[in-house]
């Protein structure tokens, strides 16, 4: 008979410290692969597949840092500082607690965000999660503990695979097109309803929390609603939530958009943030009273994001077509009035108990990148919470009648941006610096790109 070694021993893949939902996820199953994620400065995953034997038994991996230089083109922005520019390896290190599944993938896998450090293990001062953390930590060291919950709004639409083609909804169950004005229309979301269950589906293996999911204003766009946390959280669920919806979309031959103005004469998808911020030794909300009146701190915040949201712009609006959301009477503010219960403002004060009082910032598009989007409104209110500001009086009646004050262009609002000094403190002056060089070289990409109106009624008539 003849006599063969002995197999190889299945390589060991328990890797310790999971949260439930991945536990629960992979109960009875053998884990396949870990994806090591980072977000970029437009929010994309980056990062490498190991398997998961390797990822048991590494506590880091290597990345450039040359990652958070390119633009969303895939172009890279001149980074020279006053050494010069050398690109340099990061130490990603993995946050265990955002262990979470890949459930659309074909194996068992599991991804994990990750956080940068440089060789001397200081934080990556222009990675995205960490200007979020950043931004907490000032919070934190006032004794204050923010709470955020944000809106993701997007569009399911029919698979365009020509950048010339118009974009088009999706075809929904009845075999027509999406149909616009249907907001709140459960009708419209059964047609959707087998990328909805997906959906669902993927969030409860990710042990996500929907709290509700609706028909907005536009032809196949839905918002999702996500439970109040903290702020690093409810990011990392955003990027998370990104890629799953994509994912869902695509098992049913349809594409999901976060552009913030997709289809012309439609509205945009804004990621509201709504902002409250609670006394860390009492939980108390320090936008309420003992009486349940407003406090000086409500209007503090409220004025912060009055002075500062025009520079903070260029984050939460971060592409070109971001500035093209910003229309009359289609959904999303021109301006930084504020009032109670008002959606035609860009500060918005919802009808709630008092402590749940809080502050929704409308100005923020679906397209920025989650932590950045959120770091921004944050660090607004903080500059305006440390200063002391005032806000302009409660505005009544419809804003969209007033004039706009936030920049129309994405060229404007880095003029904003690179003038703020006091927000890139707050943010991180190498951030800053950083993000400024991206955007001016993506800015200068598409004013090389000549569009096809300037060619119907330019060509022959100038």
């Amino acid at each position: 008979m003849n006599s063969f070694p002995d197999p190889s021993p299945i390589p060991d893949t328990t890797i310790p410290d999971l949260p439930e939902a991945a536990l629960l996820y992979l109960e009875g199953k053998r884990l396949d692969e870990v994806e090591c994620i980072i977000s970029d400065l437009p929010g994309i995953a980056r990062g490498k597949a190991v398997p998961a034997s390797k990822f048991a038994k590494q506590d880091y991996f290597h990345l450039p840092d040359s990652i958070f230089y390119q633009t969303i083109t895939g172009d890279w922005g001149e980074a020279a500082d006053e050494d010069g520019f050398i690109e340099k390896d990061m130490i990603l290190r993995p946050d265990m607690s955002t262990a979470t599944a890949a459930p659309w993938t074909g194996d068992w896998t599991l991804q994990v965000i990750h956080d940068a450090f440089d060789r001397k293990g200081n934080p990556v001062p222009f990675s995205p999660r960490n200007v979020l953390k950043r931004v907490v930590q000032l919070y934190h060291d006032r004794g204050w503990k923010p709470v955020v919950a944000p809106e993701m709004e997007f569009f399911l639409i029919a698979r365009n695979l020509d950048p010339a083609q118009e974009i088009r909804p999706m075809t929904g169950r009845s075999g027509r097109p999406a149909a616009a004005r249907q907001a709140y229309s459960m009708t419209a979301v059964d047609e959707f309803g087998p990328v909805i269950d997906d959906i669902y589906d993927f969030a409860e293996a990710q042990g996500f929390e929907i709290d509700g999911i609706t028909q907005e204003g536009g032809a196949g766009q839905l918002e999702i609603n996500l439970r109040h946390g903290d702020p690093v959280k409810l990011a990392d669920e955003v990027f998370y939530f990104k890629r799953l919806i994509r994912e869902a979309a695509l098992r049913h031959d349809c594409f999901a958009t976060f552009m913030a103005k997709p289809i012309e004469d439609e509205p945009g998808s804004a990621m509201h943030i709504h902002h409250s911020v609670l006394d860390a030794e009492t939980g108390q909300n320090i936008f309420v009273g003992k009486q349940g009146g407003d406090t000086d701190a409500f209007f503090h915040f409220i004025a912060g994001l009055q002075t500062h949201m025009p520079a903070a712009l260029a984050v939460m609006a971060p592409f070109v077509n971001s500035y093209r959301r910003y229309v009359k009477d289609h959904a999303a503010p021109i301006n930084l009035a504020w009032g109670r219960d008002n959606r035609t403002t860009g500060i918005r004060i919802p009808l709630s108990e008092p402590q749940a009082r809080r502050v929704e910032n409308r100005i923020a598009g679906m397209d920025c990148n989650p932590y950045l989007g959120i770091a921004a409104s944050l660090a607004c209110g903080y500059l305006g919470l440390v200063n002391e500001q005032r806000p302009s009086a409660q505005f009544k009646g419809d804003a969209y009648e007033g004039d706009g004050d936030i920049p129309r262009v994405l060229g404007s609002a880095l003029d904003l941006f690179d003038a703020a000094t006091d927000l890139h403190e707050v943010l991180g002056p190498e951030f800053a610096r950083v993000y400024s060089i991206v955007k001016r070289a993506e800015y200068d990409e598409f004013l090389q790109v000549i569009s096809p109106w300037e060619r119907e009624h330019l060509l022959l008539n100038v």
